[in-house]
């Protein structure tokens, strides 16, 4: 049995660029080690947009050395990106970039959903690449709600969504360098589940809505983070309403974390060669 280690709340709403109100759950600046190989996880909370015609989003920007993981619950977004990348994601699809060598990209709202207006809800997770992949060429996949595979849990306590990794004998599509569980679930209340994960993994539950009981009695409600022990190879939690939350669990990558703004590598070094090349145009343009 993995051990719940801490429950951490995330922060109040901010908004990125003009499209995105998000709480912001973690971090590395904080939890770099704890939670290992995954580095920020920001949550967009559900959030009505009247219709316009303006373009609301965050324009062009770098990155390095990591890759970003968008899923839309309500809501669409269009990305493109200085490698060729890009597409546009709807409710159950999920957007999975990997800068690592360096790119510059853009997210906005689809025109579609700007023209109508409607609720926004995205989560947007950061993935550590090793330092031996940091220099791959950038990628992009686009993982649509119809070949991300459903998993129905027994006891008809709910359903689970393999966007990356296995469950229950589903492979989901998502490619990734280091081996990561990403699970979107489902849980009816007064349900009580057991998931299985790998142990030595990083291993955390987010939870979008709803509520969940673990080790007893210790609760976390909407907007917070259960983080457990890397040993141990089972989760058991009670949803204690209708809930829906977000499991990642990812092999430890234990490299040197150092990052500024939009870039992650592994020394203050690569970090000033990351600006010098943006700066100088080797990321590429939109």
């Amino acid at each position: 049995m993995k051990k719940l280690n801490f429950i951490h709340q995330s922060s109040g709403t901010h908004w990125v660029g003009d499209g995105f109100p998000v709480r912001s759950v973690f971090s590395y600046d904080r939890f770099g080690k704890e939670l290992d190989p995954f580095l920020l996880l920001d949550y967009a909370e559900p959030h009505h947009f009247d219709p316009t015609t303006r373009r609301r989003g965050v324009g062009a920007h770098p990155h390095r050395g990591f890759e970003t993981v968008t899923l839309s619950y309500q809501g669409e977004v269009e990305h493109r990106d200085s490698s060729g990348g890009g597409g546009k994601i709807g409710p159950g699809d999920v957007q999975w970039m990997t800068a690592a060598s360096g790119l510059l990209h853009e997210e906005y709202h689809s025109e579609d959903f700007a023209r109508s207006g409607g609720l926004f809800e995205m989560a947007q997770l950061w993935v550590n690449l090793p330092a031996k992949h940091k220099g791959a060429p950038p990628r992009y996949q686009t993982l649509l709600k119809q070949d991300i595979p459903v998993v129905d849990m027994p006891d008809q306590a709910g359903s689970v969504r393999v966007i990356a990794g296995e469950f229950g004998g589903r492979s989901g599509p998502a490619m990734t360098f280091t081996p990561i569980n990403l699970w979107d679930i489902e849980v009816k209340a007064g349900k009580f589940v057991r998931l299985e994960v790998p142990s030595g993994h990083t291993t955390a539950l987010l939870v979008p809505r709803g509520e969940i009981m673990m080790d007893g009695d210790e609760r976390a409600a909407e907007g917070a983070l259960a983080v457990f022990e890397r040993e141990g190879t089972e989760l058991l939690f009670q949803a204690l309403a209708d809930s829906r939350l977000l499991l990642m669990s990812g092999e430890p990558i234990g490299e040197p974390i150092v990052g500024q703004g939009p870039f992650v590598m592994n020394t203050p070094m690569e970090i000033m060669e990351a600006f010098r090349d943006f700066q100088q145009g080797a990321m590429g343009t939109l």
